[in-house]
C-alpha cells in the first residue's frame, strides 16, 4: 500500500496541480473525477463546505486509489479525523492551525496549511506541515514566492492558490512555486464533466509549457 507522503512526492514530481472541487456533490464525483484524473491530475481536494463532502471523498478515494484524495477548508482536528475515516489522505486549509497540522501528521496524512507570512510559514513547518499553500495568491505575487523561498528551508514545497490560470503559471514557476491549487477555473458547481476535462487538459498543457519556458 502506497503511503500518502509517497503519493504526494510522486504527484509533485509528475504534475503538482491540486484540483479544488468546491461544491462537488457525490453524484457528480465519478464523472468529474474521471475527467480530472484521466487528464493527468493526481491531487484531488473536496472542500468541507461542499455538499456531503465526506461521501465524495470516499467515492473518489475508492475510484482512484493511485491518486491522493482529501479535503480542503479543514479547520479543526475533528475534521482531520473525519476525513481520515472517510479514506482521505490530504488535508488542506486556508489558514495555519497547529492542531490541524499536528493531527494530520499523527495520522500520517499530507498537510498543506495556508500561509501568507514568514511567521506563518515557519510555524506551519515547525508543526509538521508537508508543504505550504500560499493563500490567497491574488494578494501576493511571484516576488513574494521568491522572497519566502529565499529564507525557508531548501526544498519546501510552496504552492500558490487563488487566481491561478493557464496563462499566469509560468511567472510563478520561474519564481520557484512548486505547484498550484486550482479551483473555479477548473471546476465550479453545475459545470459539466466534459467542460471540466477541457479545462483540466488546458492546465496540464500550460504547466508543461511553464516547465519548458
Amino acid at each position: 500500500m502506497t503511503l500518502p507522503l509517497d503519493k504526494f512526492g510522486a504527484a509533485m514530481a509528475q504534475l503538482p496541480l491540486v484540483a479544488i472541487l468546491r461544491g462537488l456533490t457525490p453524484e457528480e464525483a465519478p464523472a468529474v473525477g474521471d475527467a480530472i484524473v484521466e487528464s493527468g491530475f493526481h491531487l484531488l481536494e473536496v472542500p468541507l463546505n461542499s455538499p456531503r463532502p465526506l461521501e465524495s471523498i470516499a467515492l473518489l478515494r475508492q475510484r482512484f486509489p493511485q491518486a491522493l484524495v482529501g479535503a480542503g477548508t479543514v479547520l479543526a482536528a475533528q475534521d482531520v479525523r473525519d476525513v481520515h475515516a472517510a479514506g482521505g489522505e490530504l488535508i488542506v486549509a486556508p489558514n495555519f492551525s497547529g492542531e490541524v497540522v499536528a493531527e494530520a501528521r499523527r495520522l500520517g496524512l499530507v498537510s498543506l496549511p495556508g500561509v501568507m507570512t514568514p511567521t506563518e510559514a515557519f510555524g506551519a513547518l515547525a508543526a509538521g506541515a508537508t508543504g505550504l499553500k500560499l493563500f490567497p495568491a491574488e494578494a501576493a505575487s511571484p516576488a513574494v514566492v521568491k522572497a519566502l523561498l529565499a529564507v525557508l528551508p531548501k526544498g519546501t514545497p510552496l504552492m500558490p492558490v487563488g487566481g491561478i490560470a493557464p496563462d499566469n503559471m509560468a511567472a510563478w514557476r520561474e519564481a520557484g512555486a512548486a505547484g498550484f491549487g486550482i479551483g473555479s477555473a477548473l471546476y465550479k458547481p453545475g459545470k459539466s464533466a466534459d467542460a471540466v476535462r477541457e479545462d483540466a487538459q488546458r492546465f496540464v498543457a500550460a504547466f508543461g509549457g511553464a516547465l519548458r519556458a
